[in-house]
């Protein structure tokens, strides 16, 4: 990203605007990816933490009316009770029971949950003025300096594999680098509801890429979460301007009233 910035002349935030791009690398990438990998390390099956965090449209819906006084409509919630419903079904049959988890582990699903939501609702009132390119930069700036002392505890040591290799471009290609400028853009054009409902579609679409990549079995409830899941982020993305308009279409239209060849009360001659 910073090349990319140096490369295309990208103008880097100062003052607010770089503290703000930092506050939301340390929330969005710091935190919340801090806190699930410690959580899934300490036990926490990862079912469980594909299900806690898929109810982070729903945290975000309820934040961003208390904060930013956002409002969700009626048909955003049913949206959000299908699109966790579909999130469930998808991810219950690799649901297990936890290996040697504490309070402590769920505490840290309960923070990245927290970060990714609050973090979200940052950018979007405070983050999301800067270019694309340098404040990405500076959030990943960040998330790595806060990182790099949990990676020195950890170790340098590292099982290099052509598997792991290519996990590796995947989750900085795609999901640090690629899905986060996405993100940007859409947090940057529409509203927090609409954007965090996309969530709702990251376990069925992993069920998905499970069945391709790794060849894991694609099970009816999996589908039908898959499906579920998709109906309730159609629910829920929708503008209300296009809600308003079905109302008014499916309302019954009053009866059209048929006009006299001649006035009204009077007969023709």
């Amino acid at each position: 990203m910073c090349s990319s910035d140096l490369a295309g002349r990208a103008p880097w935030p100062r003052g607010r605007a770089a503290l703000h791009s930092a506050g939301v690398g340390a929330l969005q990438l710091a935190l919340q990816f801090g806190a699930l990998y410690y959580a899934v390390a300490a036990g926490v099956n990862v079912g469980m933490v594909a299900l806690i965090i898929g109810t982070m449209p729903i945290v975000t819906a309820l934040l961003g009316l208390a904060l930013l006084g956002e409002p969700v409509r009626r048909l955003q919630w049913l949206g959000f009770a299908l699109g966790f419903a579909g999130v469930a079904m998808a991810v219950a049959e690799g649901i297990g029971p936890a290996h040697g988890a504490g309070a402590g582990a769920y505490l840290a699903v309960a923070i990245g949950l927290l970060a990714i939501s609050a973090g979200t609702l940052y950018q979007k009132r405070l983050g999301s003025s800067v270019d694309l390119r340098s404040g990405l930069a500076v959030q990943h700036l960040v998330a790595s300096a806060l990182l790099l002392p949990l990676a020195l505890l950890e170790g340098w040591r590292i099982d290099a594999s052509p598997a792991l290799l290519g996990s590796l471009g995947w989750m900085i290609a795609v999901n640090s680098l690629a899905a986060f400028a996405l993100f940007f853009v859409l947090i940057k054009r529409g509203a927090v509801n609409e954007v965090a409902t996309l969530f709702f579609l990251m376990p069925p679409v992993t069920a998905v890429l499970d069945y391709v990549v790794l060849g894991d079995p694609l099970s009816a409830l999996k589908l039908a979460g898959i499906a579920v899941a998709a109906v309730g982020v159609d629910l829920a993305a929708r503008p209300a301007g296009t809600a308003l308009a079905s109302r008014r279409l499916s309302a019954p239209r009053p009866a059209a009233l048929h006009s006299c060849p001649a006035p009204c009360g009077q007969r023709s001659a």
